[in-house]
């Protein structure tokens, strides 16, 4: 018996219908075909061989030279960025996560906290301020995949705790306006997908994480942590009672870890990671730092959003303008064959698509997130070329289409 791949079997399909017309299996391929969601396409020119010249091997990470790299990672973040001058960047372990639960643990507790969820990772954030911190004023404001939380309901007395812009379902929050200047508590914001791709009104943030992982298609393991004034006040004033694991620990007693803003590290990071953060933080710079990341994934987003706003069969999860993301778009079926199916069916017929999409090298990581709605959803951020997603675009519909007609 000659065994047959699903690739060959694929490939003899030229043609399928969509509608009444017949569809041509597109020729076009993406010279990139990477649009995960985390970790992200590798920055446009980017060259191993580069990394390693740059790289640090070998070498303890508390040298005077390895020190100096990492120092130069927070600088080039702070000046990319346009921070305020007085605010503070450090690197820390364990991605977005650590980086986040390490403010968590070190910070909360002096004031009642709002806890906003409206996907996986808020809703991670608020088991842990109600589980594992055990607090006992805390109030929780939920939305449904695709919406966000009523903003309006915020306490103003409060600690705030939210994402930025939600990962897993493509719905971020449209401005900081709803953030009181003169606020008591302090704002603690996930913005792992929003940086440098999103307009951020740094005034009104208090605690911000991200990974290099996401826009800056970094590597992961490596989280980054962004205090301001009154952040690093709560820090040097504020001692929980609370144990505090060595890896989320920001101080002891009455010392902030100053060094961790000087190039020092809690653990052993490593420094190919940090070459390659360099490297693309450079490459940030000379594109003219968060604005011009900015306009690459409003230009990405343009395109994407043009093409579904012309299909019958797929939309933004998000219904609401406003809170789309412009880098991890969610994006759900509404064929009237594929909403008659249970989740079930749904995830077996994405999955069908994006086996398919793999197996010809047009698109790798575009599956929906585990713990959202059966979706697509596809990275729009600054690394990822405008030319790759508009190879990608007439893959789907041949994708969707020989699916439906011969899997299901």
């Amino acid at each position: 018996m000659v065994e047959v791949s699903p690739l060959s079997v694929y490939s003899t399909f030229k043609q399928i219908t969509l509608g009444n017309y017949l569809l041509d299996k597109p020729h076009r391929l993406p010279k990139r075909p990477n649009f995960s969601c985390g970790p992200c396409a590798k920055r446009p020119g980017w060259n191993m061989r580069e990394i390693e010249a740059n790289a640090l091997l070998g070498r303890s990470h508390r040298s005077s030279e390895c020190k100096e790299q990492l120092k130069l990672v927070t600088h080039l973040i702070k000046d990319n960025l346009s921070l305020p001058e007085d605010y503070m960047v450090a690197i820390l372990p364990a991605s977005n996560t650590g980086a986040f639960e390490a403010a968590l643990w070190s910070m909360l507790g002096p004031l009642p906290v709002d806890a906003l969820a409206w996907e996986s990772f808020g809703y991670g954030w608020v088991y842990d301020i109600k589980n594992q911190l055990s607090l006992s004023d805390v109030r929780v404001h939920e939305a449904k995949y695709g919406e966000i939380s009523d903003l309006s309901k915020v306490r103003k007395g409060s600690d705030v705790c939210f994402t930025w812009n939600g990962t897993t379902s493509g719905a971020k929050i449209p401005n900081a306006d709803w953030i009181s200047d003169d606020r008591p508590g302090i704002t603690f914001c996930d913005a792992t997908s929003a940086i440098f791709s999103q307009e951020i009104t740094w005034e009104k943030l208090d605690v911000t994480t991200f990974s290099w992982q996401k826009a800056m298609g970094g590597e992961g393991g490596h989280g980054v942590i962004i205090l301001s004034p009154k952040a690093i006040n709560r820090l040097e004033n504020f001692f929980p009672d609370r144990p505090i694991p060595k890896v989320l620990r920001l101080g002891t007693e009455n010392l902030l870890h100053s060094g961790l803003f000087e190039g020092v590290t809690i653990n052993t990071p490593s420094m190919l990671c940090v070459a390659d953060a360099l490297d693309s933080l450079l490459w940030i710079k000379e594109i003219g730092g968060w604005e011009g990341t900015y306009s690459r994934c409003q230009n990405n987003f343009k395109v994407l959003s043009n093409w579904y706003q012309k299909r019958e069969w797929i939309t933004n999860l998000v219904r609401i303008e406003r809170i789309q993301s412009n880098t991890s778009v969610c994006l759900e079926i509404i064929d009237q064959k594929f909403l008659q199916f249970d989740d079930s069916r749904k995830w077996k017929f994405i999955n069908e698509m994006t086996l398919l999409l793999e197996e010809h090298g047009a698109a790798f990581d575009i599956k929906g997130h585990r713990d959202g709605p059966p979706t697509l959803r596809i990275w729009c951020g600054p690394t990822v070329e405008t030319e790759d997603l508009e190879c990608l675009l007439p893959w789907l519909d041949w994708a969707f289409q020989f699916v439906r007609t011969n899997k299901f």
